[in-house]
């Protein structure tokens, strides 16, 4: 179904039947633009990923409004009876804690169901972590990758990261202040300590941070401190004309290994590092043949 929507319908906003994307302030509470607070303050609700963040906002704008929750916790409850309200005629904001929702919270299963049922959806865009870090690193931002928070299974998890290593374009992931310094060590094993990283915490904030040229200064910035707020890393991708396409076959072996230790089969193993370095599977098979060799490069397992 396509929806047209006229030029003028902002001058009449809030509409009936509208699911509103609402983008909010990262850090900043300044930096919440004059159509969003309309629609805050006019809607006929507004679904909030953590009320009391909503509520800093309307405390310093000096408005109130009705109020839900709708988080990964209670989304899949809410969802029907937020749709219910929409085509009964109400106008509804979706907002996150932060930043524009649906990105890396539930507001995507919203705005999908919302299209099912042939709810109208206007997104009024606002601050994003992701972008902000990512414009102000000096990386190429042309080509960009975004993989927001890292799988926790360690299969998944160690695909992703080989994925990352072996990219020719920019990534962007978001991380906790308790596991940055893991996902340092991770990103210093899979993309060597030399390679381009940008780490910022508390964007937009008074205390922001830009942290790091390489990884290898990231980690020592952090070496021994308590790290608190919110955390954007941007890395830049694989410069393969610099590295001259070397196969770098003791790289392959710990990856092929820890792969194999993480659960997947030999084949499976080999099959997805030669896809993902444009060899064949049998040149990554070979590696493991050799047992002896394998198990005395430098590497303990």
């Amino acid at each position: 179904m396509n929806i047209k929507y006229s030029s003028s319908h902002k001058n009449t906003e809030p509409e009936n039947h509208v699911l509103y994307i609402v983008g909010t302030p990262i850090g900043n509470l300044n930096d919440i633009s004059s159509r969003a607070l309309n629609i805050l303050k006019n809607v006929s609700l507004i679904a909030c990923e953590d009320t009391r963040q909503t509520k800093k906002i309307m405390s310093k704008f000096e408005f109130t409004n009705n109020l839900i929750s709708f988080n990964k916790y209670n989304s899949f409850k809410k969802i029907p009876k937020i749709i219910e309200n929409l085509n009964s005629g109400q106008s509804i904001a979706l907002v996150s804690d932060a930043g524009m929702p649906s990105i890396c919270d539930p507001g995507e299963d919203l705005i999908k169901n919302a299209k099912f049922n042939g709810i109208n959806v206007i997104c009024i865009p606002g601050p994003c972590a992701a972008l902000t870090a990512l414009v102000s690193s000096g990386l190429p931002s042309s080509q960009f990758i975004f993989e927001g928070f890292l799988p926790k299974s360690k299969v998944e998890r160690k695909k992703l990261l080989l994925e990352i290593s072996n990219n020719e374009k920019t990534t962007i992931l978001y991380e906790s202040p308790l596991r940055l310094k893991n996902l340092l060590k991770e990103l210093k094993d899979y993309c060597g300590e030399e390679r381009e990283i940008q780490v910022f915490r508390e964007l937009t904030k008074k205390f922001e941070e830009h942290i790091g040229k390489n990884i290898k200064e990231a980690i020592s910035f952090f070496e021994g401190k308590e790290i608190l707020g919110e955390i954007t890393i941007v890395i830049k991708g694989r410069n393969k004309k610099i590295e001259n396409n070397k196969v770098d076959e003791k790289k392959l072996k710990r990856e092929l290994i820890e792969l194999i230790q993480a659960g997947l089969s030999l084949s499976s193993a080999s099959k997805y590092l030669a896809k993902k370095n444009t060899l064949s599977k049998k040149f990554i098979y070979n590696l493991y043949k050799d047992q002896g060799k394998f198990f005395n490069d430098d590497y303990s397992y």
